[in-house]
Protein backbone atom coordinates (compact mmCIF):
# COMPACT_ATOMS: atom_id res chain seq x y z
CA UNK A 1 0.00 0.00 0.00
CA UNK A 2 1.40 3.38 -1.02
CA UNK A 3 1.99 5.94 1.62
CA UNK A 4 -0.31 9.02 1.62
CA UNK A 5 2.57 11.38 0.84
CA UNK A 6 3.46 9.36 -2.28
CA UNK A 7 -0.15 9.49 -3.53
CA UNK A 8 -0.22 13.24 -2.96
CA UNK A 9 3.05 13.61 -4.90
CA UNK A 10 1.70 11.61 -7.86
CA UNK A 11 -1.47 13.71 -7.95
CA UNK A 12 0.61 16.91 -8.02
CA UNK A 13 2.66 15.58 -10.94
CA UNK A 14 -0.52 14.72 -12.90
CA UNK A 15 -2.09 18.13 -12.22
CA UNK A 16 1.12 19.92 -13.23
CA UNK A 17 1.22 17.97 -16.52
CA UNK A 18 -2.38 18.86 -17.32
CA UNK A 19 -1.73 22.55 -16.58
CA UNK A 20 1.37 22.47 -18.78
CA UNK A 21 -0.61 21.09 -21.74
CA UNK A 22 -3.39 23.62 -21.17
CA UNK A 23 -0.90 26.49 -21.21
CA UNK A 24 0.41 25.35 -24.58
CA UNK A 25 -3.00 24.81 -26.22
CA UNK A 26 -3.92 28.49 -26.74
CA UNK A 27 -0.73 29.03 -28.77
CA UNK A 28 -2.01 26.65 -31.44
CA UNK A 29 -3.73 28.74 -34.11
CA UNK A 30 -7.11 27.27 -35.06
CA UNK A 31 -8.16 27.22 -38.71
CA UNK A 32 -9.95 30.44 -39.65
CA UNK A 33 -13.72 30.19 -39.68
CA UNK A 34 -15.34 30.06 -43.11
CA UNK A 35 -16.58 33.42 -44.37
CA UNK A 36 -20.25 32.74 -45.08
CA UNK A 37 -21.33 36.34 -45.49
CA UNK A 38 -23.24 37.46 -48.56
CA UNK A 39 -21.32 40.12 -50.49
CA UNK A 40 -22.43 42.67 -53.06
CA UNK A 41 -20.30 44.83 -55.32
CA UNK A 42 -22.17 47.87 -56.65
CA UNK A 43 -20.98 50.14 -59.44
CA UNK A 44 -22.62 53.56 -59.69
CA UNK A 45 -22.33 55.71 -62.80
CA UNK A 46 -22.69 59.34 -61.74
CA UNK A 47 -24.36 61.84 -64.02
CA UNK A 48 -21.94 64.28 -65.72
CA UNK A 49 -20.52 66.66 -63.11
CA UNK A 50 -22.30 64.84 -60.27
CA UNK A 51 -19.63 62.48 -58.93
CA UNK A 52 -18.66 64.80 -56.08
CA UNK A 53 -22.32 65.22 -55.17
CA UNK A 54 -22.64 61.43 -55.06
CA UNK A 55 -19.55 61.16 -52.84
CA UNK A 56 -20.92 63.85 -50.54
CA UNK A 57 -24.17 61.95 -50.15
CA UNK A 58 -22.33 58.74 -49.31
CA UNK A 59 -19.88 60.49 -46.98
CA UNK A 60 -22.49 62.40 -44.99
CA UNK A 61 -25.49 60.12 -45.10
CA UNK A 62 -25.62 56.88 -47.09
CA UNK A 63 -22.86 54.91 -45.37
CA UNK A 64 -24.36 55.68 -41.95
CA UNK A 65 -27.83 54.67 -43.11
CA UNK A 66 -26.43 51.44 -44.54
CA UNK A 67 -24.98 50.57 -41.14
CA UNK A 68 -28.24 51.54 -39.46
CA UNK A 69 -30.02 48.90 -41.53
CA UNK A 70 -27.50 46.12 -40.90
CA UNK A 71 -25.29 46.49 -43.98
CA UNK A 72 -21.51 46.42 -43.50
CA UNK A 73 -19.44 48.91 -45.49
CA UNK A 74 -16.41 47.03 -46.85
CA UNK A 75 -14.80 49.66 -49.10
CA UNK A 76 -15.40 52.49 -51.57
CA UNK A 77 -13.24 53.35 -54.58
CA UNK A 78 -13.04 55.44 -57.74
CA UNK A 79 -11.10 54.28 -60.83
CA UNK A 80 -7.93 56.30 -61.46
CA UNK A 81 -9.00 56.61 -65.08
CA UNK A 82 -12.66 57.46 -64.67
CA UNK A 83 -14.35 58.83 -67.81
CA UNK A 84 -17.64 57.13 -66.85
CA UNK A 85 -17.74 58.75 -63.38
CA UNK A 86 -17.84 55.42 -61.56
CA UNK A 87 -18.07 54.80 -57.83
CA UNK A 88 -17.35 51.18 -56.90
CA UNK A 89 -18.15 49.78 -53.49
CA UNK A 90 -18.59 46.50 -51.64
CA UNK A 91 -21.11 45.69 -48.89
CA UNK A 92 -21.64 42.53 -46.86
CA UNK A 93 -24.72 41.02 -45.23
CA UNK A 94 -25.47 38.04 -43.01
CA UNK A 95 -27.21 36.28 -45.91
CA UNK A 96 -29.37 36.89 -48.98
CA UNK A 97 -32.56 37.34 -46.96
CA UNK A 98 -30.86 39.90 -44.72
CA UNK A 99 -29.75 41.77 -47.84
CA UNK A 100 -33.28 41.98 -49.23
CA UNK A 101 -34.71 43.17 -45.92
CA UNK A 102 -31.93 45.72 -45.39
CA UNK A 103 -32.48 47.36 -48.77
CA UNK A 104 -36.24 47.37 -48.34
CA UNK A 105 -35.92 49.06 -44.93
CA UNK A 106 -33.28 51.47 -46.22
CA UNK A 107 -35.41 52.54 -49.19
CA UNK A 108 -38.41 53.13 -46.90
CA UNK A 109 -36.42 55.06 -44.29
CA UNK A 110 -37.76 58.67 -44.05
CA UNK A 111 -34.21 59.92 -43.40
CA UNK A 112 -33.00 58.37 -46.68
CA UNK A 113 -36.00 59.68 -48.62
CA UNK A 114 -35.31 63.17 -47.28
CA UNK A 115 -31.60 62.97 -48.19
CA UNK A 116 -32.33 61.58 -51.66
CA UNK A 117 -34.86 64.30 -52.43
CA UNK A 118 -32.55 67.10 -51.27
CA UNK A 119 -29.54 65.74 -53.17
CA UNK A 120 -31.53 65.39 -56.39
CA UNK A 121 -33.19 68.80 -56.34
CA UNK A 122 -31.33 69.63 -59.56
CA UNK A 123 -31.71 66.22 -61.17
CA UNK A 124 -30.65 62.62 -60.67
CA UNK A 125 -27.03 62.16 -59.63
CA UNK A 126 -26.84 58.48 -60.66
CA UNK A 127 -27.65 57.34 -64.19
CA UNK A 128 -26.97 53.61 -63.85
CA UNK A 129 -26.24 50.97 -61.19
CA UNK A 130 -24.63 47.56 -61.73
CA UNK A 131 -24.82 44.98 -58.96
CA UNK A 132 -22.88 41.74 -58.46
CA UNK A 133 -23.63 39.23 -55.69
CA UNK A 134 -20.66 37.28 -54.42
CA UNK A 135 -19.35 34.64 -52.02
CA UNK A 136 -15.88 34.87 -50.48
CA UNK A 137 -13.53 32.12 -51.66
CA UNK A 138 -12.03 29.74 -49.12
CA UNK A 139 -8.57 31.25 -49.72
CA UNK A 140 -9.60 34.88 -49.33
CA UNK A 141 -7.97 36.69 -46.40
CA UNK A 142 -10.24 37.99 -43.67
CA UNK A 143 -12.09 40.83 -45.40
CA UNK A 144 -12.11 43.74 -42.97
CA UNK A 145 -11.38 47.49 -42.77
CA UNK A 146 -7.69 48.28 -43.20
CA UNK A 147 -5.59 51.35 -43.82
CA UNK A 148 -2.18 51.62 -45.46
CA UNK A 149 0.40 53.97 -43.99
CA UNK A 150 0.95 56.13 -47.05
CA UNK A 151 -2.33 55.89 -48.92
CA UNK A 152 -2.51 52.89 -51.20
CA UNK A 153 -3.65 52.27 -54.76
CA UNK A 154 -6.02 49.37 -55.28
CA UNK A 155 -6.56 47.08 -58.23
CA UNK A 156 -9.86 45.41 -59.06
CA UNK A 157 -9.29 42.34 -61.20
CA UNK A 158 -12.07 40.33 -62.85
CA UNK A 159 -11.37 36.91 -64.35
CA UNK A 160 -13.85 35.16 -66.62
CA UNK A 161 -12.95 31.47 -66.44
CA UNK A 162 -12.87 29.23 -69.47
CA UNK A 163 -15.80 26.76 -69.54
CA UNK A 164 -15.45 24.23 -66.72
CA UNK A 165 -12.19 25.77 -65.49
CA UNK A 166 -13.24 27.89 -62.49
CA UNK A 167 -12.35 25.18 -59.94
CA UNK A 168 -8.92 24.82 -61.50
CA UNK A 169 -8.50 28.60 -61.40
CA UNK A 170 -9.43 28.62 -57.70
CA UNK A 171 -6.94 25.82 -57.03
CA UNK A 172 -4.15 27.78 -58.71
CA UNK A 173 -4.91 30.88 -56.66
CA UNK A 174 -5.31 28.87 -53.44
CA UNK A 175 -2.09 26.90 -53.79
CA UNK A 176 0.22 29.29 -55.59
CA UNK A 177 -0.92 32.68 -56.93
CA UNK A 178 -1.85 34.45 -53.71
CA UNK A 179 1.47 33.50 -52.10
CA UNK A 180 3.43 34.69 -55.12
CA UNK A 181 1.49 37.98 -55.09
CA UNK A 182 2.60 38.55 -51.50
CA UNK A 183 6.18 37.63 -52.40
CA UNK A 184 6.18 40.38 -55.02
CA UNK A 185 4.84 43.07 -52.69
CA UNK A 186 1.13 42.89 -53.48
CA UNK A 187 -1.43 42.78 -50.66
CA UNK A 188 -4.38 40.42 -51.02
CA UNK A 189 -7.53 42.29 -49.90
CA UNK A 190 -10.37 39.96 -50.87
CA UNK A 191 -11.35 37.22 -53.32
CA UNK A 192 -14.92 36.50 -54.37
CA UNK A 193 -16.80 34.14 -56.69
CA UNK A 194 -19.64 35.89 -58.49
CA UNK A 195 -23.07 34.28 -58.11
CA UNK A 196 -24.66 34.00 -61.59
CA UNK A 197 -27.91 35.92 -61.91
CA UNK A 198 -29.38 33.26 -64.20
CA UNK A 199 -28.77 30.45 -61.71
CA UNK A 200 -26.18 28.81 -63.96
CA UNK A 201 -22.68 27.61 -63.17
CA UNK A 202 -20.40 30.33 -61.75
CA UNK A 203 -17.54 31.36 -64.03
CA UNK A 204 -16.25 34.66 -62.62
CA UNK A 205 -13.61 35.45 -60.01
CA UNK A 206 -13.30 39.00 -58.67
CA UNK A 207 -10.48 40.09 -56.40
CA UNK A 208 -8.87 43.24 -55.04
CA UNK A 209 -5.17 43.86 -54.46
CA UNK A 210 -3.44 46.80 -52.81
CA UNK A 211 -0.21 48.41 -54.06
CA UNK A 212 1.85 51.38 -52.93
CA UNK A 213 1.00 53.03 -56.27
CA UNK A 214 -0.11 52.12 -59.79
CA UNK A 215 3.52 52.09 -60.88
CA UNK A 216 4.39 49.75 -58.01
CA UNK A 217 1.51 47.47 -59.02
CA UNK A 218 2.67 47.30 -62.63
CA UNK A 219 6.24 46.57 -61.50
CA UNK A 220 5.07 43.84 -59.13
CA UNK A 221 3.02 42.15 -61.84
CA UNK A 222 5.94 42.28 -64.28
CA UNK A 223 8.19 40.59 -61.74
CA UNK A 224 5.45 38.10 -60.85
CA UNK A 225 4.96 37.08 -64.48
CA UNK A 226 8.73 36.62 -64.89
CA UNK A 227 9.07 34.50 -61.75
CA UNK A 228 10.25 30.98 -62.74
CA UNK A 229 7.94 29.46 -60.13
CA UNK A 230 4.90 31.22 -61.66
CA UNK A 231 5.94 30.21 -65.17
CA UNK A 232 6.17 26.59 -63.99
CA UNK A 233 2.80 26.72 -62.17
CA UNK A 234 1.03 28.38 -65.11
CA UNK A 235 2.42 25.85 -67.58
CA UNK A 236 1.42 22.88 -65.41
CA UNK A 237 -2.10 24.22 -64.79
CA UNK A 238 -2.74 24.93 -68.48
CA UNK A 239 -1.73 21.63 -70.04
CA UNK A 240 -5.29 21.29 -71.32
CA UNK A 241 -5.77 24.94 -72.23
CA UNK A 242 -5.97 28.37 -70.61
CA UNK A 243 -7.98 28.67 -67.40
CA UNK A 244 -9.30 32.12 -68.33
CA UNK A 245 -11.14 33.63 -71.27
CA UNK A 246 -10.84 37.26 -70.18
CA UNK A 247 -8.96 39.28 -67.56
CA UNK A 248 -9.90 42.86 -66.68
CA UNK A 249 -7.92 45.22 -64.46
CA UNK A 250 -8.99 48.56 -62.96
CA UNK A 251 -6.65 50.63 -60.79
CA UNK A 252 -8.56 52.57 -58.14
CA UNK A 253 -8.14 55.09 -55.35
CA UNK A 254 -10.11 54.80 -52.10
CA UNK A 255 -12.60 57.55 -51.30
CA UNK A 256 -11.90 59.59 -48.16
CA UNK A 257 -14.78 57.81 -46.40
CA UNK A 258 -13.78 54.27 -47.43
CA UNK A 259 -13.31 51.77 -44.61
CA UNK A 260 -10.40 50.27 -46.56
CA UNK A 261 -7.58 52.64 -47.54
Amino acid sequence: MRKPWKITFLLCVIVASICSVASIAPSINPSPAADNKYYEMRVYYAAPGKLEDLNTRFRNHTTKLFEKHGMTNIGYWEPLDNPENKLIYVLSYKDKEAREKAWKDFSADPDWQKVQKASEANGKIVTKVDSYFMNATDYSPNIKPSKGKNGRTFELRTYTAAPGKLKDLHARFRNHTTKLFEKHGMTNIGYWEVIPKDGGEPNTLIYILAHNSKEAGEKSFKEFRENPKWIEVKKASEVNGSLTEKVESVYMKPTDYSTIK
